[in-house]
């Protein structure tokens, strides 16, 4: 397996003071971030714990761990492996406590360090992507992150827009970046889970989605990153709202 670009720049090598701990951060960005699909295979074990720059017992503890806490199921046989489950059930009460103990553990200033690196990295790729000639089969792919976004249903609508996101950044052909985006996004998630996901709001955010792939694909770099940035202050508002 290959592996998209987004897959590449996620697993990486890991550091060795903390190997386990860290393989399951990947790991978990992997599934939350929808890169590797709920119902689908992750890459082999061999594959993985060489991509990772794990041994083999540290990735199989990881699994372990992982299917204990119900994000992956092993299936035996011919086409067997390891495969992504719906994510486990997160009561939103329960977020939010976490959300609000995360944020109580850091300075007051933490949520705008959180949004602004969020801003700065995400309206770069934009803008960057934007600046890039593109391929048939990139345009082609970010086009389908773009209907598929649209067509998610609430309880797969945060992963699906995840993998929007990452897929304007893997067009920038940068992994740093690309790395950069889904560890602003999975921060900023763990945050957006604790408040209400609102029907308007999607419906704001899928018609800003367009604007976005439409700047992109038409290489308009100024126009893509202005875009970027607007769709941003919309979910920046809504936590501020909720959780300051």
């Amino acid at each position: 397996m290959a592996g998209t670009r987004a897959e590449v720049a996620l697993l990486r090598p890991v550091r060795e003071g903390n190997a386990f701990e860290e393989t399951i951060e990947r790991v978990l960005q992997v599934i939350k971030l929808g890169v590797v699909p709920v119902g689908e295979r992750l890459p082999p074990e061999r594959e993985l714990a060489l991509r990772l720059g794990v041994s083999r017992v540290t990735l199989r503890e990881a699994i372990r761990a992982l299917k204990e806490a119900g994000y992956v199921e092993s299936r035996r046989g011919r086409y067997g492996g390891t495969f992504v489950q719906a994510l486990p059930a997160h009561p939103r009460g329960l977020a939010r406590r976490a959300a609000v103990q995360l944020l109580n553990r850091r300075d007051g200033d933490t949520l705008d360090d959180l949004l602004t690196y969020r801003l700065v990295v995400e309206a770069g790729a934009a803008e960057t992507a934007a600046a890039r000639r593109l391929t048939e089969p990139e345009v082609g792919h970010l086009r389908a992150m773009l209907t598929g976004t649209a067509a998610a249903t609430p309880e797969h609508y945060r992963r699906s827009d995840s993998r929007l996101h990452l897929a304007v950044a893997e067009l920038t052909g940068s992994p740093l970046l690309t790395a950069a985006v889904a560890d602003a996004r999975t921060k900023v998630n763990e945050l957006l889970d604790a408040i209400p996901l609102l029907v308007s709001n999607i419906k704001h955010s899928d018609r800003q989605h367009e604007r976005i792939v439409a700047a992109i694909v038409s290489g308009e770099p100024v126009t893509a990153r202005t875009a970027m940035a607007e769709h941003l202050d919309g979910s920046s508002a809504l936590l501020r709202g909720f959780l300051q």
